[in-house]
């Protein structure tokens, strides 16, 4: 078949020389599907080297090393290099994305994606676990039921019968493989005959039936450390499903959904409160017992204290789950305007007033109480 690196790459892909990776990648793609030769057969030897062509541009200009030697040197520079012009491990996975599913090649040229084996890792699973607020907070050591597969102890993984044991695959010589040309490349598939194991079970393993797996519900023990919040997710090492043909176990991935709390509400590993005063307490200061974590806290409010005044406990909040140390937790305090008042109660109000005399004029721009009113009203 007559060499094609003569030929400009970049004319072969139909693309300008300042064009990115991704205008050069979808370029050949869209002539990988125009040229294969199975969508040729008429013109299958031209479609062959127009395919090759458009194979070997890709593989230089989708490798930046290769496309800053020809840009400089051209076909001369590739050819005096030693990095050549063999096809990258990119021009296989983008060749197996493009024809995999539409032409039925389960793998694609001697170097790509490896089959099934005997050894593949098992699934992942997922675990979704609700926690309190306080649990969340303090961390927990629980155990949880699984249902999942686990290696059959009959035949230890095999599949086969305890005494008769298994035989290498005749069909694929025990490679789990099958390569078959196609035109100027290798296309490799699965095995039929021991599909990827490469060996046959003479009689099957009566208890698994072959599978070398059997499920069975596993009890795990999971410690959550304190401080995770809602989307946490922890991941548990080879507590997923068992691999096939005694291949290594997958993982177990525990999803958190934190309960939000009755007072609380969560920024980070700080926490907030809001905690209504009466105009009086806020007057004339007062000690309170509020909520906290671990039981109450003692909160003393300063006489005068406006509505809208945050105080802040140092280290009562919650803990850092990567070891960040705690955080803080913010009481901010609502000051209460009466809605009823008794006779009684408004006579007082009334005298209170008559000797707290405020001038109900607009507040300067640059005064505190016209600062608390724009951070009010944003």
């Amino acid at each position: 078949m007559p060499r094609s690196t003569q030929k400009d790459f970049y004319e072969v892909l139909s693309v300008k020389r300042e064009a990115t990776i991704e205008e050069i990648k979808a370029s050949y793609r869209q002539s990988a599907l125009k040229w294969h030769p199975d969508r040729n057969p008429v013109n299958k030897e031209e479609a062959e080297i127009k395919f090759r062509e458009c194979t070997e541009a890709y593989s230089v200009l989708s490798d930046p090393q290769k496309r800053q030697i020809y840009d400089t040197y051209g076909h001369e520079g590739l050819r005096g290099s030693n990095v050549g012009t063999d096809f990258n491990s990119s021009v296989f996975q983008d060749f197996h994305d493009i024809f995999g599913d539409f032409f039925g090649f389960e793998e694609l040229f001697s170097g790509g994606r490896r089959g099934r084996g005997r050894n593949q890792r098992g699934a992942d699973l997922r675990y979704d676990m609700t926690l309190t607020f306080e649990e969340a907070a303090a961390g927990v050591t629980t155990k949880v039921k699984l249902p999942k597969q686990e290696l059959c102890s009959a035949c230890n993984g095999t599949g086969a019968k305890k005494g008769t044991g298994v035989t290498t695959c005749q069909t694929c010589g025990g490679r789990g493989q099958m390569a078959y040309q196609q035109g100027f490349f290798t296309i490799t598939r699965t095995c039929p005959a021991c599909q990827g194991a490469g060996q046959i079970i003479r009689e099957r393993c009566l208890e698994c039936r072959g599978n070398g797996r059997v499920e069975r519900e596993k009890i795990i023990e999971l410690r959550i450390p304190p401080g995770v919040d809602s989307g946490t997710r922890l991941r548990v090492t080879g507590e997923g499903e068992q691999g096939p043909n005694g291949g290594p176990a997958g993982d177990l991935y525990v999803v958190l959904d934190v309960k939000e709390h009755q007072f609380f509400e969560r920024r980070g590993a700080d926490l907030y409160c809001t905690i209504p005063l009466s105009v009086v307490q806020a007057a004339l200061g007062t000690e309170l017992q509020v909520p906290g974590l671990g039981g109450e806290e003692k909160l003393k409010i300063p006489e005068g204290t406006q509505s809208d005044a945050v105080f802040r406990v140092k280290g009562k909040g919650l803990p850092d789950p990567r070891g960040g140390g705690k955080g803080d937790l913010y009481y901010h305090v609502r000051v209460l305007t009466p809605t009823k008042l008794t006779r009684e109660q408004r006579k007082l109000m009334e005298q209170l007033g008559a000797s707290l005399k405020v001038e109900n004029k607009p507040a300067d721009r640059n005064s505190s109480i016209f600062e608390k009113v724009k951070d009010i009203f944003g």
